[in-house]
């Protein structure tokens, strides 16, 4: 049957079959090709139900309805595969989702015997979970989170999470409206004993990215048909790893505490585990000490080489040319140096460097909330729209996962065409913050915005950078540090 559907074009002739990518017990993903759409690939997934009787395709249907919108929903984050379309068709149901060129996370992580280390651990762990921050919003279990089900995207290396386990619940429903299990959702090895009984928990997620954390320090695999899989203690059932791994820092504890075999015992959503783990990278980092950066020294050693240079100028040219040679040393260096003024505002304890070129605005606005605003440097007389930083600060009660639904809200309500392009956690003023990118119309131009903020003593400070669409990089570098540099004083 398979065979037969390469070339045959589904969903009214629109979207032809190229290949088949892959076939599991519910159903075989192919990959297609959009006729409508000048060279826009595809996946397309078959999802056969185990019964074909009326009732329980009837069932079956409403299921696939329900977990299509919610497909469409999580296909707004930009690390999830955009849900194109889903659809019936011979009581055959179909998904339609963005192709993503990159690999499969299983190809970074290490063969057995070999293992990375645990900067590296963390950084995976972080990527997979601040994703999973954001299906968990949504009140999705994705239950099927292994190597194979998550891919590094080739245009801008992100993470992409992708095949949803919840949609597999149409194989079957009995016919008091319930779904039919034969085969428990998830994979041997990374699923919890919860979710093997069907009873799957948003830490159920949270246990197969612990395993994933474990396996990559380890370089041990967790299937249980692998004769050097990682031994269980027969009393508590809990996974004996630590003596595999390289040390038995904090980290440790953290993937402890992941994949606990009492889902009561675990972390209770991937935000406490991602909150654990950005606490675990602050105690680990240095305090700041007032001391020349390498940038700092390569700027110093460049002007003392120039004026060397000078000096041999002077003998060698004569006073004037000495000159003219002079300016265009200073001009070359006007990049490497960049001046740097401390904003310092007594009444809201808040500091930020800026560089000198950029004009400040004091705003003081009680609506809004702004308090200042930097506005870059105008390119010319032709640039019609200035990119600008803004500081706010409002009172706010809530936490953090609240603020950014309250967040994206606003951004829905108040900015035209917006769009949100991602959602992740980050640090801001060394405290656990929120970070979203989005676009949108302001002032008849297309912007990129990026958002940033952090909650202390019932307060929310936000720091947005706004930047025309096409100009959203050019500042970037310098929008970073100047964050990296806000401070909340006590």
């Amino acid at each position: 049957m398979v065979n037969r559907m390469l070339g045959q074009k589904l969903g009214n002739g629109r979207y032809k079959i190229i290949k088949q990518l892959a076939e599991g017990g519910f159903g075989v993903t192919f990959l297609a090709e959009d006729t409508q759409l000048y060279n826009n690939k595809c996946v397309i997934k078959l999802l056969k139900p185990k019964a074909t009787d009326e009732y329980t395709l009837q069932q079956a249907r409403r299921l696939f309805e329900n977990e299509g919108k919610k497909l469409q929903v999580l296909g707004r984050h930009d690390q999830i595969p955009q849900l194109l379309a889903y659809f019936e068709e011979y009581q055959d149901f179909y998904l339609v989702q963005e192709y993503i060129e990159g690999h499969e996370l299983s190809q970074e992580l290490p063969p057995f015997g070999k293992s990375l280390n645990e900067a590296e651990v963390m950084k995976i762990l972080k990527e997979i979970l601040e994703v999973l921050v954001f299906v968990h919003q949504n009140n999705v279990i994705h239950r099927d989170i292994k190597p194979t089900n998550i891919l590094r995207r080739k245009s801008d290396q992100k993470i992409v999470l992708i095949d949803f386990g919840a949609v597999k619940e149409v194989n079957g429903v009995n016919q008091h409206g319930q779904t039919i299990l034969t085969v428990a959702i998830g994979t041997p090895g990374y699923m919890p004993n919860e979710q093997a009984a069907g009873n799957p928990q948003f830490n159920s997620d949270v246990y197969a990215v612990g395993i994933m954390g474990i396996q990559a320090w380890t370089g041990i695999y967790p299937h249980p048909l692998n004769d050097r899989k990682l031994p269980i203690d027969p009393q508590t059932k809990e996974i004996l790893w630590r003596q595999q791994a390289q040390d038995g820092s904090k980290l440790a504890d953290i993937l402890d505490i992941m994949v606990r075999y009492d889902c009561r015992q675990r972390y209770q959503s991937a935000f406490e585990v991602l909150q654990a783990l950005e606490e675990r990278s602050l105690s680990t980092s240095k305090s700041p000490v007032i001391r020349e950066n390498s940038q700092e020294k390569t700027t110093k050693a460049n002007s003392l080489r120039s004026f060397a240079l000078f000096g041999k100028i002077l003998v060698g040219l004569g006073i004037a040319a000495a000159i003219a040679t002079i300016i265009l040393l200073i001009r070359s260096q006007k990049d490497v140096l960049v001046i740097e003024k401390i904003y310092n505002d007594a009444e809201y304890r808040i500091k930020i460097k800026h560089p000198d070129t950029w004009d400040r605005q004091d705003i003081d606005n009680p609506i809004t909330g702004e308090v200042v605003r930097f506005l870059s440097p105008k390119q010319s007389d032709a640039d019609k729209f200035q990119d600008y930083l803004t500081i706010s600060i409002e009172s706010y009660s809530g936490t953090l996962e609240e603020s950014t639904n309250l967040f994206i809200n606003e951004i829905k309500n108040s900015l035209l065409e917006s769009k949100i392009i991602n959602t992740s956690s980050t640090t801001l003023a060394n405290r656990l913050g929120k970070e979203l990118v989005f676009t949108g119309t302001n002032q008849k131009t297309s912007v990129k915005n990026l958002q940033v903020w952090t909650l202390k003593n019932d307060k929310v400070y936000i720091i947005t950078y706004t930047a025309d669409i096409n100009d959203y990089d050019k500042f970037f570098k310098r929008v970073q540090e100047m964050i990296k540099s806000f401070e909340i004083q006590s």
